[in-house]
């Protein structure tokens, strides 16, 4: 399994990807907010541990490992933003919010939330007594 870095890395490059067609050095760094030679270091330990393969100065391409585990990620982070605002969290606080508790949840964990997103968004009136409850606990 990936660490929590290795899984920022593959989510960021996964989405360049799909948005792009490519990712650069520059843009994973740019997108992280780290020092491209960080960057460098772990498309190499990337490479390494068959996510991706990376040539200097020609780019790198996902695996189908790569691929999987990028997707998976981006499922995942997409999962927990929509809770968060099924929930009722402030809009200016989910993405923080979900970059500091996506990797410390289970895959278990990820499965309940997805399942019970699932059940508030096929019964508008769950949705709305959990609103309901939540507006009644601020009034106290």
């Amino acid at each position: 399994m990936p660490t929590p870095s290795m899984e920022d890395y593959l989510e960021r490059i996964y989405k360049l990807i799909e948005e792009k067609g490519y990712a650069r050095v520059s843009d994973i760094a740019e997108g992280l907010e780290v020092h491209p030679s960080s960057v460098t270091k772990m498309i190499q330990k990337l490479d390494k541990d068959s996510y991706l393969i990376y040539e200097k100065y020609r780019g790198l391409v996902l695996t189908t490992k790569g691929k999987k585990m990028g997707k998976r990620l981006m499922e995942r982070h997409h999962l927990l933003e929509s809770f968060l605002e099924t929930i009722g969290v402030q809009e200016e606080n989910i993405y923080a919010d979900v970059e500091g508790i996506e990797h410390h949840l289970s895959w278990d964990s990820i499965t309940c939330i997805e399942a019970l997103v699932q059940y508030f968004e096929s019964d508008p009136s769950r949705l709305e007594n959990l609103r309901a409850i939540r507006a009644e606990m601020e009034s106290d």
